[in-house]
């Protein structure tokens, strides 16, 4: 009996089923021929939205933000910025503002001294690109501190002298030299009208107290 088919003639033979080791092999490889296709087709772009590479490193290295609250900072003609712990380290930021000083919010009381911090350039690691640093000393002195006659603001505390202009000078206390009369910032209100009836000089503030009730001082 011939066993050839003719050419009409199709098989009825059953198909047998592959294992299942061979169906998860073809179809791992169906899936990379596809992913291979698609990066190769012609004409099709693959866009990167990765964030991009940092750049390269700006004033220190330390810190998301240049002399952020809670960093430290050396001292000299250079401020750079520091571990805390580092033999370099001087003093430590209180806060941190866009702006100026004079417009932006004010530093905290125990400032000793303002950073002026500007950010350019493929370095500059945050928005804060342009502000101030409030700084306080890691050791004494401490001339932000009431009564010692220094740093950027005027407290309750403090003492001042005044001249025929109305401006006044902020002095220490402990200061026993010069004629000027002194005065001493003895409390800090909204309002002029709200200082003690024996004040004898209104000193500006800033903050949510601008106005400074100051007595003379008879000990000088």
């Amino acid at each position: 009996m011939d066993e050839r088919m003719s050419s009409g003639a199709r098989s009825r033979r059953p198909a047998t089923p592959l294992p299942a080791r061979v169906v998860l092999a073809v179809a791992a490889a169906v899936a990379a021929l596809l992913l291979t296709t698609a990066c190769e087709a012609p004409g099709r772009t693959v866009t990167d939205d990765r964030a991009p590479a940092p750049a390269s490193p700006g004033p220190s290295p330390y810190g998301v933000v240049f002399l952020g609250p809670g960093d430290c900072s050396s001292r000299g003609p250079v401020i750079r910025e520091v571990f805390c712990r580092s033999e370099k380290a001087a003093a430590t930021v209180l806060a941190r503002h866009l702006g100026t000083p004079s417009s932006g919010p004010p530093c905290p009381d125990a400032t000793d001294f303002v950073l002026h911090v500007s950010e350019t350039g493929t370095g500059a690691r945050s928005r804060l690109t342009t502000g101030y640093a409030c700084m306080r000393n890691l050791e004494p002195p401490h001339p932000g501190d009431p009564g010692q006659g220094g740093g950027p603001l005027t407290v309750v505390g403090d003492c001042v002298t005044a001249s025929r202009a109305g401006e006044v000078t902020e002095t220490a206390c402990a200061d026993t030299g010069g004629r000027a009369p002194r005065y001493r910032v003895e409390s800090a209100v909204e309002r002029r009208a709200q200082c003690p009836d024996d004040t004898d000089l209104f000193v500006s503030l800033r903050g949510e107290k601008p106005v400074g009730c100051a007595r003379r001082s008879t000990g000088w």
